[in-house]
């Protein structure tokens, strides 16, 4: 058996939890500990079917490989945990609903979640620690970038980059051939026609930029 934690025991936490129990049902080997959270209230308590079995430090502890899954939709959080819970022992295995559809010349880094109903065209690269959400279409020649969070009901057009740490909204529609910048954030809804500057947040139909970040942003607990 592979064992695995969840780091994240809210919503998404549940739905991978899911997602695993899913795959298992189609012939994976997963053993799921438990999940893992950073607050010290929920220790010893249950999210879904499964305990809370410790905080990010817990991996870290263990004298064998353990497989993490972070399991958080925002990037910079997500970012900020993947390099606490990183260590020798530690590995993050890569996991895709039984039901998405990849075609060919279709790479996925580390880390990356991919839930159920998504499809993958052709010649496509997503980076390590991409979240997908239900129901989403990645065209052809799209790159998605470490860290980037594309939230259900997703549309990409092809020969679109998501940049770095890039959280697009539910129900976003990104047009062929444009460029989201790293660490931005695109509302739900929106409707992409042209280029997003790094760091900025822009929402509507079409898009438009509301709110510039300064660099390096997302490494602040408080944003």
């Amino acid at each position: 058996m592979n064992e695995i934690v969840i780091y994240g025991a809210g919503g998404l936490g549940r739905e991978v939890a899911q997602l695993l129990q899913d795959d298992n049902a189609r012939g994976a080997n997963w053993s799921v500990l438990g999940f893992l959270s950073d607050d010290p209230t929920l220790l010893g308590t249950r999210s879904g079917d499964l305990p809370i079995i410790g905080n990010g430090d817990w991996p870290l502890t263990r004298s064998w490989p353990i497989g993490v899954i972070v399991a958080v939709g925002n990037p910079a959080l997500k970012l900020r945990l993947v390099q606490r819970v990183r260590g020798p022992l530690t590995t993050f295995p890569t996991i895709v609903h039984p039901s998405v559809m990849i075609g060919q010349r279709v790479t996925l880094g580390e880390g990356t979640i991919v839930a159920a109903g998504t499809v993958f065209t052709v010649d496509i690269r997503v980076g390590s620690f991409v979240t997908v959400g239900i129901g989403c279409t990645i065209s052809h020649d799209d790159v998605l970038r470490d860290y980037c969070t594309v939230a259900p009901g997703v549309n990409v057009s092809g020969n679109v980059t998501v940049g770095e740490g890039t959280d697009v909204g539910t129900g976003s529609r990104i047009v062929q051939g444009v460029t989201l910048g790293d660490w931005s954030i695109i509302g739900a809804g929106a409707v992409v026609c042209r280029d997003v500057p790094a760091n900025v947040t822009a929402v509507g139909v079409p898009a438009r930029v509301i709110k510039n970040r300064p660099l390096g942003w997302q490494y602040d607990s408080h944003a």
